[in-house]
C-alpha cells in the first residue's frame, strides 16, 4: 500500500468521479484507475461501486476512507515537521560553557540566534571544561565552549576543536589599582579571592604565582564566578578573572605585565557525530558574532580573534 494510492482513493471518494479525481491529483485518468485497481487487489476488496455516472463507496471503501485520511494527514504532518526543522523553525541545540563565558560571551550569541530562530529550543549546561568534554563524549551536548588545552597537552581525539579567542586574564579589585599593568610578583603580599578547586582559572593563577617564586595567600577561597566577584566587590581582596568577565563587572581592573596571563577559548563538538542543522547554525552565529566584534573593535581589551575562527 502506497501513500499515493491512498491519495488517489481519497480523491475519487471525495469527487465521486475518476476524471475529476485525476485532474485534482495531477495524474492521467488511466494511471489513477490502474493505481486504484492495484490497491483493491492488495486489499482483496473492491472499494467503489462503478456504474455509469455513479461512483459510490463499497462497505470496504467506507471503512478505509477515514483511515486513509488519517494516514495522509499524519504523512503531511511528518513532512511539515521535517521541513520546519530543516528551515530552522523548530529543533533543539544543547550548548555547554564555563560560568565565565555564560556571563559574558554566551548571552549575546544566544540572543542573536534566538532573534533569527525563535522556534529552536536552547538548552545550556554550565560547567568546567573537563565536565563539558565528558558531556560531549556521552552525547549530552551538541556543542561546547571550552578552555583549550595548554601547550603540550592533547585534545581528546574524539572531539573536533576549533580555537576561537585568546583572552587575557586580569586582576580586578573593588578599589582603584595603582597602575594599569601589574606584575604577578605584586600579588605576593596581597591575599586573593580564589575560585574553588577544579576551576581552570584557579589553576592558571596558582601556576603564575608559583612560576614567580611564591605560593599565594587567600583572603577567601571556594567560590563560583558570581561569588568571587561578589567577594571582590565587598572588599575582601582582588581576584584573577577573564578579561571579558572583568569588562562587565564594574570593578577596577589591571592587566598583567608581559608576558601576561591568558587562556584560549575553543569550540568543541564530537568528531564522528554530524551537527544538526540547528547546532551548525548556532556555530555559524557564534563565529559571525566574533568576527563582527573583532572587525568593529568591540572585543574586550586584550581579547583577540584567532585565525582558526576566521
Amino acid at each position: 500500500m502506497q501513500l499515493q494510492q491512498l491519495r488517489y482513493f481519497a480523491a475519487v471518494a471525495e469527487t465521486r468521479n475518476f476524471t475529476r479525481a485525476a485532474d485534482l491529483t495531477h495524474v492521467s485518468q488511466p494511471s489513477l484507475s490502474q493505481q486504484i485497481r492495484s490497491l483493491e487487489r492488495e486489499l482483496g476488496a473492491e472499494l467503489f461501486h462503478r456504474t455509469r455516472g455513479n461512483i459510490t463507496l463499497t462497505d470496504a471503501g467506507a471503512t478505509l476512507l477515514p483511515l486513509a485520511r488519517r494516514i495522509l494527514a499524519d504523512a503531511d504532518s511528518a513532512r511539515l515537521a521535517v521541513q520546519e526543522v530543516v528551515q530552522l523553525r523548530r529543533g533543539r541545540v544543547r550548548l555547554g560553557a564555563p560560568p565565565s563565558l555564560c556571563g559574558s560571551l554566551v548571552p549575546d550569541v544566544l540572543g542573536a540566534f534566538r532573534h533569527n530562530h525563535p522556534g529552536v529550543e536552547l538548552a545550556v549546561l554550565e560547567g568546567g571544561s573537563q565536565d563539558l568534554v565528558d558531556a560531549l563524549g556521552s552525547g549530552e551536548l551538541d556543542l561546547a565552549l571550552v578552555i583549550a588545552p595548554e601547550a603540550g597537552e592533547v585534545a581528546p581525539p574524539a572531539l573536533e576543536v576549533t580555537e576561537l579567542l585568546h583572552e587575557q586574564l586580569v586582576l580586578v579589585s573593588s578599589t582603584r589599582l595603582p597602575r594599569k599593568r601589574v606584575r604577578v610578583e605584586e600579588l605576593r603580599d596581597r591575599p586573593l579571592v580564589m575560585f574553588r578547586k577544579g576551576y581552570a582559572l584557579r589553576e592558571s593563577a596558582l601556576a603564575a604565582c608559583r612560576a614567580a617564586g611564591f605560593e599565594p595567600r587567600f583572603a577567601v577561597e571556594g567560590g563560583e564566578l558570581d561569588a568571587v566577584l561578589g567577594f571582590v566587590r565587598a572588599g575582601l581582596g582582588p581576584a584573577v578573572v577573564p578579561g571579558m568577565v572583568a569588562a562587565r563587572s564594574g570593578l577596577h581592573l589591571a592587566a598583567f605585565a608581559g608576558p601576561g596571563l591568558g587562556r584560549t577559548i575553543a569550540l568543541a563538538h564530537g568528531r564522528d557525530v554530524p551537527l544538526t542543522r540547528a547546532a551548525a547554525q548556532l556555530r555559524a552565529t557564534l563565529l559571525g558574532h566574533l568576527r563582527t566584534a573583532a572587525a568593529q573593535g568591540s572585543l574586550p581589551s586584550g581579547t583577540r580573534l584567532l585565525p582558526t575562527a576566521g
